[in-house]
Order: structure tokens, then sequence, then C-alpha cells
């Protein structure tokens, strides 16, 4: 009986993909049979060097090498994962943010997807088949002005980005399609949980709870795991969707509260 989904033959790449749901997306394209290079800033132990890139993709410069590394160790791509983002902005709303905070937040949220689309994208339309996929996030539509406004705002453009690619290359055989996590039980989420907790004199569960509560609630109870966005994402990248282009997929366990 053949698997139901398989990613067999096909070369990909994941931004990101070292800790947390990028690592939980390469590991498990390796599983369903795909080549898969990956990057982030420094390489973890255990991860092959000929299928790692240490690069900083918040520069023009770290995305070129990428691109470069994609056509001389897979020969090609099929799948791009944008998993790469994040926020190191500080709190204090929109006051505390000033030119170069909301750059970094581009930087690094926008512009690694639009630099390495415009280099890669072409081989994809020239080949007739590939697909895109964009990881934004809830915190487009659900942002918290203390602490997320231009994380948000970024996500928003890439989510908006997204959208007019899809649109641009359906008809070249390309789909682009989108994630939208929410919470994610990652280690850099679970040590937030321990400091919350610490400052509180709770447990962990506790500190958990803080952040379920900051989001206004999450339905499910939990936050979701790594390998339930791999699982989203892959299902997405593989033949058996598609037909699937230009759409959103949140995953948040219920927390956005509208339709």
């Amino acid at each position: 009986m053949s698997p139901f989904l398989t990613l067999a033959g096909k070369r990909a790449l994941v931004t990101s993909g070292t800790r947390g749901a990028g690592a939980a997306t390469v590991a498990l394209f390796r599983d369903l049979g795909a080549r898969v290079l990956t990057a982030a800033r420094s390489r973890p132990a255990g991860e092959p060097e000929a299928m790692f890139v240490a690069a900083d993709l918040t520069t023009p410069e770290g995305c070129s090498a990428l691109a470069r590394a994609v056509h001389e160790r897979l020969g090609g791509i099929d799948i791009i994962v944008h998993m790469l983002g994040g926020s190191s902005a500080p709190a204090g709303g929109y006051e505390a943010l000033d030119d170069g905070e909301w750059a970094r937040e581009i930087d690094l949220n926008l512009m690694p997807a639009v630099r390495l689309d415009r280099s890669l994208v072409p081989e994809m339309v020239a080949q007739g088949h590939g697909v895109v996929v964009h990881v934004t996030s809830i915190q487009r539509e659900l942002p918290l002005p203390e602490a997320t406004t231009a994380y948000a705002a970024a996500k928003a453009a890439l989510a908006t980005y997204s959208k007019s690619l899809s649109k641009e290359l359906g008809p070249r055989g390309i789909r682009v399609v989108r994630v939208s996590p929410g919470w994610i039980e990652t280690e850099a989420s679970v040590r937030l949980a321990e400091r919350l907790a610490r400052e509180a004199g709770a447990d962990i569960d506790h500190g958990k709870r803080m952040i379920m509560e900051s989001l206004g609630g999450i339905p499910l109870g939990r936050p979701s795991r790594p390998d339930e966005v791999a699982s989203l994402i892959a299902f997405l990248a593989s033949d058996r969707a598609g037909s699937i282009t230009g759409t959103e997929h949140v995953i948040d366990g219920g927390t956005v509260p509208t339709v």
C-alpha cells in the first residue's frame, strides 16, 4: 500500500530549520523522502554540513549565499518553506519602536522571503511546478499592542505579499500558501512560561496559562506542538494539496475568536 503522504524526490529549502517548528518541519520532510537544505546563523550539532548553510538571512548577502547553495547542493528547488521569523522589539507600545526597531522586524519577518523568492522562484517557473509556503502568524490579525505591533505589521505585510504572489504564479503552475500559527510550544516558549511562573511564585502550568490569557485564551486549552505545525506544512507542500493555493491555514487551537 502506498503511503498517504510522500515528498519523495522533492528538493526543499526550509529556513530557520534548526529549532522549534522549523526543526520539526525539516525532520518530517526528510522522513517523507525529501532532500532538505536548511539555514540558520549557526549549525547545531548533528545537522549534516552538506545540508546546512550558516547565513544571516536578515541581510541581502545572507539570502544570496543561501540561494547559491540551493543551486549547488540541491541542483534546483521544488519546495520553499519560509519559517524564519520572530521579534526582538521592546515592550512599551508604539512609542518604544524607533526606526531601527521597525527595520529589524521587517528585515527578519518580511524581506528574507521576498529576497529568496526573487532568487529561487524563477527556477520553479522554468520547470513549471513548485510550492512556496510562507509562515505568517495570527498576530497579523490579533496584535498585542504592548509588545508585537511591529512584528504583527511585518507578518501582515508578508501575508499580503504572499497572496499577491499566489495570483501571479498560479497560472504558471506554482502554488503559494500561508501557514498562520498561534502559540507554539517551543523550547523558547517553555522558557518564557518558566520565567513567568518564577516571577509569579507558581508552577510552569501557571506560566503557560498566563501566556494563553495574554492571547485572550486558547479554546483547545494548550498551545500547538511543533510536529503539528510541521504536519500541516508537509500536507500543503505535498501533491495531496495540489489545488490549494493563495490561502491561509490557521493552526492556533482556536485562539482567533472571529470567523
